[in-house]
């Protein structure tokens, strides 16, 4: 156990420091830390983040922290996966590649690492010259830890242990077919267990828990699993100095106790949370950020000192409503700037021309397709029915990924709404059992991924009771067959929907959510936004 002390925080947007030089006494650490890449090796179209200019960065202050005598240690909060089209064509590659060129010592294994088969994610690590970690990941046929569970890493005179930790919202949110033969434990039991064995074996001087299991303020995680702020709770006090987490994709930045400063905005001031002498940090996302936490310990006290999220050529807004950088301009690295660039015109070459247009935006943005019914959540389900000669048709709201803004639809534009390769399904059912189906999936609540989005299909739902069932503006017949369109991995129980593939009546054809979106498009533009405006 130990004692945690917070002396003159002070959060700047630059890497500037006022730790003083290594004492016989004391110790310096240096964390740096990102989480929830999702694929963004590349700077957006506005210049923002990207490898490259990430790269720049961290090596200044790492060259800046070692010349005051300060160990460095570099993590990722994991959900390197899935986000942006010319990195998911190449699974990741130039991304696992960029980020052990930019010196990662060790990530998280987060649920996104499963979007494609377990043999992709070995192919990835091998890839990387640094570890994925999750201790709490277990082989269901051997029962011993699929993935390393832990790092000691030895830097600068410290000792320190690292243990991975993965969200056990990956049985429910990761794709079935894949993940299958895997068991998510507790983390907290996992590391309730493990921590101690570790501290017995290696003595540290500092223990981390890298983690993707979400940061949820004050412990109020609603439906989602427990995350990083539960665990230091629960767990005894000190057993983890610091945990650097990702998941829930926000910047960890606290006004007070266990309130968030809704006010954060590139350039200012952060304090990160603690939580039962536990410090908890999240960088937000797509490496917008790099997190910059320097601590001092001395007489097995450890304080922190700074901390700080520095933007990667992030654009705010000026007073007169001009764009403008948010810190001073990072110049990327030529030499990883070069390396991910052919990467980026190898992807760019397989997505690029038109397939359709639409006349106004399809919304698709996270904060809408997991709380309220939205257009774009219409035209995939139309484009699926379409797929199958479905009555009607579901998805969940966390599958749509991205919006399609007005003007000309690129195959880019379609792999950014679907990046996880889903087949189209279909079964054919009762009335009757449809209703049963309908009473689970339409009791999912709002701000989750679960979040049913649904097309030619309309009921009322009062007091948890199901009622006025129609399908395509017709009561629901109890003795008719109805065939419904799904995605492969609803229909395999992800987002916790009842399980169909082992039902009578299912289907699951060849076609993907992708292609059956770009087939809609070019066989049906100009698409009128308006035709699709939830009712």
């Amino acid at each position: 156990m130990r004692f945690f002390l917070l002396t003159s925080l002070l959060v700047t947007l630059t890497a500037c420091s006022s730790s003083s030089n290594n004492t016989d006494s004391a110790q310096y650490l240096t964390l740096l830390h990102t989480n929830d890449n999702h694929g963004r090796f590349w700077h957006n179209e506005q210049g923002e983040y990207g490898m490259a200019a990430r790269k720049t960065l961290i090596d200044r202050l790492k060259a800046e922290a070692k010349a005051q005598g300060h160990a460095v240690l570099l993590l990722s909060g994991g959900d390197i996966n899935t986000g942006i089209p010319e990195s998911d064509l190449q699974h990741a590659e130039p991304d696992f590649k960029g980020m052990s060129l930019i010196g990662y010592d060790a990530m998280a294994i987060g649920n996104h690492e499963f979007d494609n088969p377990l043999a992709v994610l070995d192919q990835q690590q091998n890839w990387s010259n640094f570890p994925f970690l999750s201790a709490n990941i277990i082989d269901k046929t051997t029962g011993e830890t699929r993935y390393q569970g832990y790092k000691i890493f030895e830097k600068n005179g410290l000792k320190i242990a690292v243990i991975g930790l993965t969200t056990t919202d990956t049985a429910k949110i990761g794709n079935p077919q894949y993940i299958g033969g895997l068991e998510f434990k507790d983390p907290t039991d996992v590391t309730a267990k493990l921590a101690p064995e570790i501290d017995k074996q290696y003595n540290p001087d500092i223990t981390i828990a890298v983690t993707h299991m979400g940061h949820y303020v004050d412990a109020n995680f609603g439906i989602n699993a427990p995350g990083d702020v539960t665990m230091a709770r629960n767990l005894p006090k000190g057993m983890l100095d610091i945990i650097v987490g990702g998941h829930s994709q926000e910047p960890v930045c606290m006004k007070e106790a266990n309130v968030a400063d809704k006010s954060f905005m590139p350039g200012k001031e952060c304090k990160p949370d603690q939580q039962n002498g536990t410090w908890i940090m999240q960088a937000h996302e797509w490496g917008k950020y790099v997190g910059k936490a320097e601590f001092k310990l001395e007489n097995d006290e450890l304080t922190l000192l700074n901390y700080s999220l520095i933007p990667v050529n992030l654009y705010i807004d000026d007073e007169n409503g001009n764009k403008k950088l948010a810190a001073e301009y990072i110049e990327p690295n030529k030499n990883l700037q070069d390396i991910l660039a052919v990467y980026q015109q190898k992807g760019a070459a397989q997505i690029a021309g038109k397939i359709g247009n639409v006349d106004a935006k399809l919304e698709g943005d996270r904060n809408k397709v997991r709380y309220e019914q939205v257009n774009l959540a219409r035209v995939i389900i139309a484009a699926q029915m379409q797929s199958v000669g479905a009555d009607f048709g579901l998805i969940s709201g966390g599958g749509i990924r991205d919006s399609i803004q007005a003007g000309d639809v690129s195959y880019k534009d379609i792999l950014k709404v679907h990046p996880f390769k889903n087949r189209i399904t279909y079964i054919d059912m009762t009335g009757q059992e449809l209703f049963d189906y309908l009473q689970v999936v339409t009791s999912f609540p709002p701000d989750s991924g679960a979040y049913l989005q649904y097309y030619k299909l309309s009921f009322k739902r009062i007091n948890d009771t199901l009622s006025d069932v129609k399908i395509a503006g017709k009561p629901l017949d109890m003795a008719k067959t109805y065939r419904m369109s799904i995605n492969s991995y609803n229909a395999s129980g992800g987002d916790g929907y009842p399980t169909l593939t082992n039902k009578k009546g299912f289907v699951s054809t060849d076609d993907t959510d992708a292609q059956a979106l770009k087939r809609f498009f070019e066989q049906n533009s100009p698409v009128k936004a308006a035709d699709y405006a939830p009712k």
